[in-house]
């Protein structure tokens, strides 16, 4: 799909309406996760009553909806632009003349590209003509974009459009990370307030005035309270009637004496002040008085900034809304919402729990998510065959450090929040080594580079026991955790040599400091290291001498490895045969460690059969986690046995660490064989990252840059704890690798193909 071009019909900036905020999020997030992939075109659609705006930025179209033969001459210029392959109407009745809008039927009717067509609003209870409207759309497009479950149900049961048209893709929210709650309220002047806030144009179908006599019993009792009501009145509502509403709402706030505790910001916020004004909100309220409201941008938005709710029932509120994260009230009780705003107010430890409750209900509708959503779709309509997947992200160490103290790699978060009570594990912090020095080499070394480097090595050495074997869990104060006694330790001890072993491979890249130090810690492994019988210990240890050798070539390194690759070949023949080619009954987790550690034990070795067991061994893996379009993990809640169906293996449970040890070893045997199909593979499994999985949604936090822990059959689990993070920092900056060989290709070959150019 690359160099599609898209054409969005659609009321747009600089007109003033939450369906034109809308369009202009959705075209900047394609833009900013597709940029240089797609052409974005804007048709502006006129106001009633209105001259056409002129033609400035994306804006390459102006229609107006109220007149039928503009709808019909518009028409007729989109099908004579060979340039356009699609189109995307956002719908609102009142957005096109007629009635129920039916002079988009007069575009649609004459259209003969695909189009799609959202639904702002759905009506659960329509008249006869309503009804024909929407069902003739539904007829005419090849989808149409509900924006919430309820409103897709309702498409679906009462005007009976086809299921295979129906797509759910909610409203888009923006996430932000607030780190100084005090310092934006300052800057505000509300420091010291407990701040409710309103957003939105006003009209009287707001209900405000529900809210400010709620405000009479909240100032009473917490008199630094103040209400916000942000937003200028609705522009239609002001050509019709001026400020009627706004100075009856100010009279009643005179008259219930809340001069002091309610506020107008009468402006048109940009968004950075929006986000700014519900960072700092301690509830929000949402008091419409249409209970058949299906989507509010306004009330999302809310909640993605973490904003316990009081809620008036409309139709989106109950969907999303449960006693997690707000309240829904009665339509204008002003005795309930006040009930509900003092209980908040009055426990903040509940308003903290529904704040990051909030934030998690609503972190798979990030913008960057929705993109995903609408790419797929178009990808669908215009049957593409290869999915055009996001750019790569850039590769910031934010979370990397976020997640590190003064003594090391902290195990777990809570969200995007390192949780200091789990301790640390030498597991983590050889990963978080082995990615710092893929950094220097992939992207930049610098002195903080550097400092992370020898805090994960510090770690690493105090784990380290006089016998020159390694503890694995230390808690909170230091101290190594009793579990270190009842666990087996060996995958974590190989782990340690891995990453001591990568280290030394890059000695003409860091410091000597850093090189003598890790040389010095590796030495006594050497007295253990064949006493090891964890096939996937083996594996890292062999990982680690291969890279020890290009440091300090053969001698007792080349034995221990000679000696632990015979003892996996013999486990290997054992287990496999014509129809399992693996090393174990059943496939767990880092499986493709021991492929990658067969084919570096040939490349010292030269053992062709060392070689064969590597390539078959990959080859049956890669059969049970790819497809041609997307990886498909293996579960963590089952795992993969070896008589099971593949037609029942388990939704969920997959997570980051397979994605990059798999990567790590298509690279490995790229290097050695110098075959392409490889570091494809490798593409195709980066991209389950950016949304090429089955809820097609990002797995990496493009808000903090670290990895959530896990892609669910439902939902992504928002712990971004130190495995998942360091697991996708290691695969980022294997796709640097990947761009080396795809720009070198390209150049040799002049081969420029939808495959091989989709992550740039």
């Amino acid at each position: 799909m690359l160099n599609k071009t898209l054409l969005f019909v659609t009321s747009f900036p600089p007109r003033e309406c939450g369906i034109a905020t809308f369009a202009q999020d959705l075209v900047n997030s394609l833009h900013k996760s597709f940029a240089g992939k797609l052409k974005i075109d804007i048709c502006a659609l006129s106001e009633a009553g209105k001259a056409p705006a002129a033609l400035q930025g994306p804006v390459k179209y102006v229609v107006d909806p109220f007149n039928i033969d503009s709808c019909i001459q518009f028409a007729h210029q989109v099908n004579a632009d060979e340039k356009i392959d699609l189109v995307c109407f956002e719908h609102e009745f009142g957005l096109y003349g007629g009635e129920y809008g039916h002079n988009m039927l007069a575009m649609l009717s004459l259209l003969d590209k695909p189009f799609v067509v959202r639904f702002h609003t759905v009506l659960p209870y329509p008249d006869a003509k309503c009804l024909k409207v929407v069902s003739i759309i539904g007829a005419l497009a090849s989808k149409i974009i509900a924006m919430t479950q309820t409103s897709a149900e309702i498409l679906l049961s009462v005007y009976h459009l086809p299921a295979d048209k129906i797509v759910h893709i909610p409203h888009g929210v923006h996430a932000r990370i607030t780190e100084d709650m005090a310092a934006l309220k300052k800057q505000y002047g509300l420091q010291n307030k407990k701040v409710l806030t309103t957003f939105g144009l006003l009209s009287e179908n707001k209900g405000l005035e529900t809210a400010i006599r709620a405000m009479q019993p909240i100032a009473q009792q917490f008199p630094d309270t103040v209400y916000l009501i942000l937003g200028k009145t609705h522009p239609v509502v002001l050509a019709r009637e001026g400020e009627q509403y706004r100075q009856r709402l100010e009279q009643l706030i005179a008259e219930l004496g809340l001069e002091e505790h309610v506020r107008f910001v009468n402006s048109y916020l940009s968004l950075d002040t929006l986000l700014d004004y519900l960072a700092l909100t301690d509830i929000y309220l949402f008091t419409s008085k249409d209970p058949h409201q299906a989507v509010s941008g306004t009330f999302l938005y809310a909640m993605s900034a973490g904003c316990p709710i009081v809620s008036t029932a409309f139709s989106q509120a109950r969907e999303m809304l449960d006693e997690c994260c707000g309240y829904l009230i009665e339509m204008g009780s002003h005795e309930q919402l006040a009930q509900c705003a003092l209980r908040l107010l009055g426990d903040p430890e509940l308003r903290k729990r529904m704040s990051s409750y909030a934030i998690e209900k609503t972190r798979s509708a990030i913008w960057d998510n929705v993109a995903i959503a609408h790419m797929s779709m178009f990808n669908e309509i215009l049957a593409e065959k290869n999915m055009l997947l996001p750019s790569l992200p850039p590769a910031y160490l934010d979370h990397m450090d976020r997640m590190t103290d003064e003594f090391g790699m902290i195990q777990f978060s809570r969200h995007d929040q390192p949780d200091p009570s789990s301790g640390y594990t030498l597991d983590d912090n050889a990963r978080a080594l082995i990615a710092m020095c893929m950094y220097v080499s992939n992207a930049r070394e610098s002195s903080f580079v550097y400092s992370l480097c020898h805090k994960y090595l510090d770690f690493i050495e105090y784990c380290q026991q006089p016998t020159g074997r390694f503890l694995n869990y230390v808690n909170v104060r230091g101290y190594f955790d009793p579990m270190n006694y009842e666990v087996n330790l060996e995958d974590a001890n190989g782990r340690a040599v891995w990453a001591l072993g990568y280290l030394l491979q890059m000695e003409a890249e860091l410091p000597p400091l850093l090189v003598q130090q890790a040389n010095r810690i590796l030495q006594p492994c050497f007295n253990w290291l064949e006493t090891l019988t964890s096939p996937r210990a083996m594996a890292f240890a062999i990982k680690g001498l291969y890279y020890y050798m290009q440091y300090r070539p053969g001698g007792i390194a080349e034995d221990i490895l000679h000696t632990l690759a015979g003892r996996l070949h013999k486990i290997y023949q054992l287990e496999a045969d014509a129809q399992w080619k693996w090393y174990e009954p059943y496939l767990t987790y880092g499986n493709a460690v021991l492929p990658e550690a067969m084919m570096m034990a040939y490349q010292v070795t030269g053992n062709t059969a060392w070689l064969q067991i590597a390539r078959e061994s990959l080859d049956f893996l890669c059969s049970k986690t790819f497809t041609d379009n997307y990886m498909k993990v293996i579960s963590n809640k089952t795992w993969y046995h070896k008589h099971t169906n593949d037609d029942v293996t388990a939704e969920g449970g997959e997570q980051s660490i397979e994605v990059a040890y798999t990567m790590l070893t298509l690279h490995t045997f790229f290097q050695v064989t110098g075959n392409h199909a490889y570091m494809e593979k490798m593409r195709l499994a980066f991209s389950w990252y950016l949304g090429n999985n089955h809820l097609k949604q990002l797995i990496y936090n493009p808000l903090t840059y670290g990895c959530y822990d896990g892609l669910e059959k439902n939902n992504v689990n928002q712990n971004q704890g130190a495995e998942s993070s360091v697991c996708y920092l290691i695969a980022r900056l294997l796709m640097e690798q990947w761009n080396k060989h795809k720009y070198v290709t390209t150049q040799k070959t002049g081969i420029e193909s939808g495959v091989r150019l989709s992550l740039n």
